[in-house]
Order: C-alpha cells, then structure tokens, then sequence
C-alpha cells in the first residue's frame, strides 16, 4: 500500500495571511487523518513563511500518525524578528528535540520559492552521511530529496539513508504541458529500479495531483507521496475529506494506460 502523507504548508500559509491562528493546523491535520491520511508532513523553512516551528511542536504531541518533517540539514537558528512568532532553532535541532517518524533532508534555501532540485552528493555526501547517521541514532527514519538521476541515487545509498524521495516535478510538467511523458515516466521507473538495487525505500512527492498520480502510483516499490500544493487546491473544489478519499482511491486503483 502506498502511504498518503499530507503536506500543511499551504494551509499554514493561509493562516499567515492574517495575524489569527484560523486556519487552525492541529484541526486540518486531524481532519485529513480522520479522512484517511497516513501521515501529515510540514517543511519548517527559516523564514517561517508558512509552517512555524511551535507548529511542529503542536503537531508531535497531538498526532497519532507518521510526522515527516522536511528541511534543509545545515539551516541553523534564526531570529524570527515579529511579535508573536517564535524564533527558528535551526532544523537538526527541531528534529532532534521532536524525533518525528520521518526526517526528509532537502537541500532548498529561503531564495527558493518552493523546493527545486535534489541533492548533489558528489559535492555534499560527506556532509550528508553523518547527519543521516545521527538521526538514525535517535530512531528516525531517514529520506534524502533527489532527482531521478541513478548515479546520484547510488550515492545517496552510500550515505547510509533509508529513502530517497525522488522529485517529480519534471514528471508532473511534462504530464501538464502533454509532452515527453513516456521518455520522462520512463527515467523514474529506472530511478525505482536503482532505488530497490541499492534497498534504498521510495517515497516521492512535488506537484502530484489527482490527473498525474495515477500513472505515477504505478512506479514499482512506492512507499509514500507526499502531496500538499495540489491536495489544498484541490479541496478548495471538493472540500477537505472528500479530496483526500479521492486522492486515496487513485493511490488504491487500477491504472489503465
């Protein structure tokens, strides 16, 4: 089965619209759960433009499903800079304290409108392993953000990581626009098949909607998709729980080409 894990940003980032806690994030959370999610994600940036992280403090100690927090590893402690919002720790820290079930190591910075790419660990592998190591050490599942690219995949393994999440926004592009999408399909199969030789899990997630999941929910040894953009947009149309059943039957059926 593959697992559903919902991203907030988005709805947080409504909140933040306004100086109100409405939307309320453990309340979203709870009800994509009672939905049927299998795990909620939030991806704390330094910035604090959306998630916050007292938002992950709030959501740890309220959650019965799997926590995924994503972020960049080497995003120290920032000052938050306005009344009422609470300073950044610096990510290994708020994971370290929290323990989530899941750790999704990104390389993104406060540039970067949304994550763009995955890692290089010909350049950052020596940097990556021992922070994956560490966490491990706590008990936290480990995944690294990568691009369908089999040699870096390979190195990904020998940092020592769980999962990778491949990056599929070239994926959903080339199903949007109807162009290359068998030849672009065709290179995250072949990720897959990388990810299973070196026993890396798969997990997968960017611009994955209800149009393009059912062809990608096909990919051999997909553990997990995180969705979050899209499922908001979404919901708008469809509301909370009818959008996250429907992204769940789509998850669950039959994909015919």
């Amino acid at each position: 089965m593959i697992a559903l894990s919902i991203n907030l940003n988005k709805i947080a980032l409504i909140r933040n619209s306004r100086d109100t806690t409405n939307p309320d994030i453990i309340q979203h959370a709870q009800m994509c759960v009672d939905a049927g999610a299998n795990g909620i994600t939030v991806h704390p940036r330094p910035d604090q433009r959306h998630i916050r992280a007292s938002d992950c403090f709030d959501l740890a100690s309220h959650l019965a499903v799997e926590l995924n927090i994503e972020g960049n590893p080497f995003s120290g402690p920032r000052a938050s800079g306005r009344t009422g919002v609470d300073d950044y720790p610096g990510f290994m820290s708020l994971v370290k304290t929290l323990r989530p079930s899941q750790c999704t190591l990104v390389p993104d910075g406060d540039s970067q409108l949304t994550s763009d790419h995955g890692f290089d660990l010909k350049r950052d592998g020596d940097r990556v392993a021992p922070i994956v190591a560490e966490l491990q050490s706590l008990g936290i599942r480990t995944s690294l953000f990568m691009d369908p690219d089999p040699e870096q995949i390979r190195l990904a393994a020998q940092t020592g990581s769980d999962r990778i999440e491949l990056y599929t926004e070239t994926y959903a592009r080339a199903h949007r626009e109807g162009k290359n999408v068998d030849t672009v399909f065709a290179r995250f199969l072949h990720a897959s098949d990388v990810a299973a030789e070196e026993n890396l899990g798969l997990n997968a997630g960017h611009d994955l909607d209800l149009l393009n999941l059912p062809r990608f929910a096909t990919v051999p040894g997909l553990l997990e998709v995180s969705i979050g953009h899209a499922l908001t947009v979404d919901a708008l149309r469809l509301g909370l729980a009818d959008t996250v059943a429907a992204y769940q039957r789509v998850l669950r059926g039959p994909f015919t080409p």
